[in-house]
């Protein structure tokens, strides 16, 4: 049997076994090359508006070959010239002989790239916001279901006072409602590059225009306009500042921060075999051992937050790097953060839309661990009720430590139930307390419920609400 070529080759996992189809289209050479040739018509319509002798057959030709490029004849091209725009223009020309004399008239290449860059980071940061928004719907809901159960709380991974498993969930929730916010603010002050030339002073245009300096204004935002944008940096070098790539990447690092705090909350509770992630009929979870449940997808998304954290830094590094207009070791760079990121962060949501709306609660296990350490966290409210009762607070307090560290050393030492309930049912001091009526676990979850309704109502409804008719999305997982 011979061996497919495509297995001879290394292929990127993020490809392969995770960002979506979707995500996969924004970042396809398709996608890149087929804006290059919207901006070089875009350009062209602008400057005829202006006065350029632009005919509408050079236009009309332009504007039916937006699409259909040829891949091998731009390898060609670029094999020979070594310049990936000249060898794209070269063959665009082909395509529509008719425009070859007017096409790129005035432009350096970052008029064309670099507001590609921008036209594909919005629609990147578009999909990306819609996915948040259904992963803050899902947990949102989850929430909801479970906005009274108790469960045991853990500060410093360590047991502490009683919360709910819906404000638990919420707090997964509020950092990416934090996250969104972010991501929205990217989108709101997102602005096209402009058309400003070789280190961004606009001479080539101005020399076009006969040294008219308002016809030089009206064609970079005519060209705006056409791209849906309408505003543009309002100064450049032969680049948009590339602080702008640091903002960006840096909301998906947050977002991948709020995505391992989640998952690898499951992972503990799974552990803990409280809340599981769903889980196939024909799943497999060891080779080995089949009795295994292995929380593999919160796994993989701890696993790809870590990379998506650990990206932000090569923005960071760019953006410092920049020598005066520009320098070009950014471009090698930047094809592998910008689309990695964003492809990263894509299978983030695909997945954590798929945990967020599958978890499984085992309600049993969780009334079982609360119960063994809520005499404990009572003992505070035992002892206001003894004291009430006409007893001695220094006394009172005293034998409960020392009944509470007696209970301990049977948990602990001995593995048996935590018995403590039962040592100050036999102290005489304590009997006038209800002691049984003390453990209702929901004497201890404060306002739980009441904030899981105020959280929903006040910052999840209208996020719901911006994201009407966007919030249905059926994730297909890869491998």
């Amino acid at each position: 049997m011979q061996t497919p070529p495509e297995m001879l080759v290394f292929q990127s996992p993020l490809v392969t076994r995770n960002a979506s189809a979707e995500m996969l289209e924004v970042f396809s050479p398709q996608r890149k090359f087929s804006t290059w040739r919207k901006i070089w018509l875009a350009l062209a319509e602008a400057q005829q508006q202006l006065g350029m002798p632009i005919t509408a057959e050079q236009l009309a030709q332009m504007k039916a070959h937006l699409h259909d490029i040829d891949f091998d004849e731009a390898a060609r091209q670029e094999a020979t010239l070594r310049h990936d725009v000249m060898a794209h223009l070269h063959t665009f020309a082909k395509a529509a002989p008719a425009a070859k004399a007017i096409l790129h008239l005035g432009a350096t290449s970052m008029d064309i790239v670099d507001n590609t860059d921008v036209l594909l980071l919005r629609d990147a940061l578009d999909v990306v916001a819609r996915k948040l928004a259904i992963v803050i719907d899902h947990v949102a809901t989850f929430a909801q279901q479970w906005r009274d159960l108790p469960v045991l709380a853990y500060t410093h991974l360590q047991p502490a006072q009683p919360t709910t498993l819906g404000k638990r969930a919420v707090l997964w929730c509020y950092d990416f409602v934090l996250c969104l916010a972010d991501i929205e603010l990217r989108q709101q002050t997102l602005m096209l590059r402009g058309i400003k030339g070789t280190t961004g002073t606009q001479a080539s245009f101005l020399e076009l225009f006969d040294a008219d300096h308002e016809k030089v204004k009206k064609l970079e935002f005519a060209v705006a306009e056409k791209l849906g944008f309408k505003r543009v940096h309002p100064v450049s070098g032969q680049t948009y500042s590339r602080i702008v790539d640091v903002q960006i990447i840096s909301s998906l690092a947050a977002l991948g921060a709020g995505a391992h705090k989640l998952a690898q909350d499951v992972r503990l509770l799974a552990a803990f075999k409280e809340v599981e992630e769903p889980f196939e009929d024909q799943q497999v979870g060891s080779s080995a051992m089949a009795y295994k449940r292995n929380p593999v997808l919160c796994e993989r998304i701890t696993g790809l937050a870590r990379w998506l954290m650990g990206i932000v830094q090569q923005p960071l590094f760019t953006a410092a790097q920049q020598m005066f207009e520009r320098t070009l070791d950014d471009s090698s760079n930047k094809r592998l953060s910008i689309p990695e990121a964003f492809l990263t962060a894509d299978a983030i949501l695909d997945m954590l839309v798929h945990v967020s709306r599958g978890l499984v609660v085992n309600q049993n296990v969780i009334a079982q661990r609360l119960a063994a350490e809520l005499p404990f966290m009572a003992t505070e409210n035992i002892l206001m009720a003894a004291v009430k009762a006409g007893g001695d607070r220094q006394d009172l307090h005293e034998r409960i430590r020392r009944h509470s560290i007696a209970a301990a050393a049977e948990v602990k030492q001995h593995g048996r139930p935590n018995d403590l309930i039962s040592r100050l049912k036999a102290d005489v001091a304590f009997k006038s307390v209800d002691l049984d009526g003390l453990m209702d676990a929901r004497k201890y979850i404060g306002r739980s419920p009441q904030q899981v309704d105020d959280f929903i109502r006040q910052i999840v409804e209208p996020i719901r609400q911006r994201y009407q008719g966007r919030l249905e999305h059926d994730v297909v997982l890869k491998v």
